[in-house]
């Protein structure tokens, strides 16, 4: 059997699948994320670990000996930095942080001829400006800082005794250069970042390690199991479901929404409203990430005082439509297509006599036309595909499939049991083993659900336009 490791936000997930591909057990584990200052997002290493443990042993009780061989994901963009000894010097600076908006600035400065090469916005969150406000801001720490991983690369370390990160997460922290597929060497020398202190780059399927005597005791597996390096989430997502061709196209709803295409090449921007990274086999792809997806129907759901059941009766059965109302859906500001962390949530061209069906309708017009307007940008930069594949726990309603579909005017095909992130990283497992070569011999799952094609959408090229004006009408307000 091979086993996957998704170390994620809030939980770490362990799975096993056997040699046909199949799930054959699963199990997790939650950790809290810290919050000591309003905006910053942290988790001790040692909460990783320790339900490491806990969720592997829940997984593989009396089939650990069957293991040959261990793949790992992981959340993207943390930032984990450890002294002399390899041990962390404080807790992991994770995506969610908003601490390092003077260090967006500083980068944001630099010559377009050195940011370029990163391919991607300058947001907060990432781990190249957590290492800057680490040297602004406690410069102690900084200095004793011998090696920075992502998490997943930490948790491989503590497994392994071994150093290494892979394309996926490297291409995602700000320092990488994606095109070149390498470390940034001029951007880090602008900065004055040593590069010694970035870990040696390996492909995602390579053998990164063994299990030590001491991690497999713990975990209780084999020592000197295999252990893969591993891919970022979103990247082990792709790679899960089977979707490593140029043109696969995943919508995956769930806190927030993201759009991935894998594509052919890219073309290095400056500051561009999307993501390109690194995949599976030096693959690429282009990622549209969109903050306001299931956040924005729990703020709603609160705020007008509305029980799920009532939320889908409101939106999809009680037929009053949106009176005309339309809804911004930016709770926690916006990045694509937008880039404005600033944006904020609004109901406009509210009458007497709008009624709390309505108000909740336009919610789900509003998240389903941000989506639309992030694949219209998408599209705006070459992305294409003639059907998008539907996952994540936000999109199992068939009313909101349905609405996602006719707004989007793409079919969707709901894939919610075609794979995911831990099944990716337990694909890995098994190259790792030498079960499978690469991703040519794995047999990805086909369960896919019925086509949902579009209808047509009364009123919408008007409602997706007034949408978009009433953005910009608000913006510098």
């Amino acid at each position: 059997m091979y086993l996957g490791i998704d170390l994620g936000t809030g939980s770490v997930k362990a799975l096993l699948i056997d040699d046909g591909g199949k799930v054959v057990t699963e199990a997790s584990r939650v950790y809290p994320v810290s919050s000591p200052v309003p905006g910053y997002a942290e988790t001790a290493p040692a909460d990783w670990w320790a339900q490491t443990v806990a969720a592997v042993r829940a997984c593989c009780e009396g089939r650990g000996s069957e293991v040959r061989g261990i793949g790992l994901s992981g959340q993207a963009h943390g930032l984990v930095v450890m002294g002399a000894d390899a041990k962390p010097l404080r807790p992991a600076i994770l995506w969610a942080d908003q601490r390092a908006t003077a260090e967006m600035d500083a980068v944001l400065a630099l010559p377009e001829t050195v940011r370029r090469p990163l391919a991607n916005p300058v947001v907060s969150g990432m781990a190249g400006l957590s290492l800057l406000w680490l040297r602004a801001n406690e410069p102690a720490t900084y200095a004793a800082i011998r090696r920075i991983l992502s998490p997943k690369d930490w948790l491989r370390l503590i497994l392994t005794g071994e150093t290494a990160t892979e394309p996926a997460d490297a291409s995602m922290t700000l320092l990488y250069d994606v095109g070149a597929d390498r470390w940034a060497t001029d951007f880090l020398g602008s900065l004055s970042i040593d590069p010694s202190i970035l870990a040696p780059v390996v492909e995602s399927d390579a053998v990164a390690g063994r299990l030590t005597p001491a991690a497999a005791a713990e975990l209780g597996l084999a020592p000197g199991t295999p252990v893969a390096a591993g891919l970022s989430d979103t990247a082990s997502c792709l790679f899960g479901m089977g979707q490593v061709k140029p043109g696969s196209t995943i919508l995956q709803v769930g806190s927030g929404i993201q759009i991935m295409s894998v594509v052919e090449a890219i073309e290095p921007r400056v500051q561009p409203f999307y993501n390109s990274y690194r995949g599976i086999g030096r693959s690429l792809y282009s990622m549209a990430a969109l903050q306001n997806g299931g956040t924005v129907f729990e703020w709603a759901r609160m705020v007008l005082g509305a029980s799920w059941p009532e939320m889908y009766r409101a939106g999809f059965e009680e037929n009053e439509g949106n009176g005309g109302i339309v809804f911004l859906p930016y709770v926690t500001g916006e990045r694509a297509p937008l880039l404005d962390p600033n944006a904020s949530a609004a109901w406009a061209y509210m009458r007497l006599g709008c009624t709390r069906n309505q108000l909740i309708r336009s919610v789900f017009e509003g998240v389903a036309l941000a989506v639309r307007d992030s694949w219209d940008a998408m599209q705006g930069i070459g992305v294409s595909a003639d059907r998008i594949l539907l996952t994540g726990g936000g999109s199992t309603d068939p009313r909101w499939q349905q609405m996602l579909a006719d707004i989007l005017e793409m079919p969707l095909v709901p894939a919610h049991d075609l794979g995911n992130a831990t099944i990716g990283a337990a694909y890995l497992g098994g190259i790792a083993a030498g079960h499978w070569r690469g991703p040519d011999d794995i047999p990805f799952p086909d369960e896919l659900g019925a086509p949902v094609d579009p209808q047509p959408f009364e009123g919408l090229d008007e409602l997706l336009a007034r949408f978009r004006a009433t953005y910009r009408g608000l913006r510098h307000i």
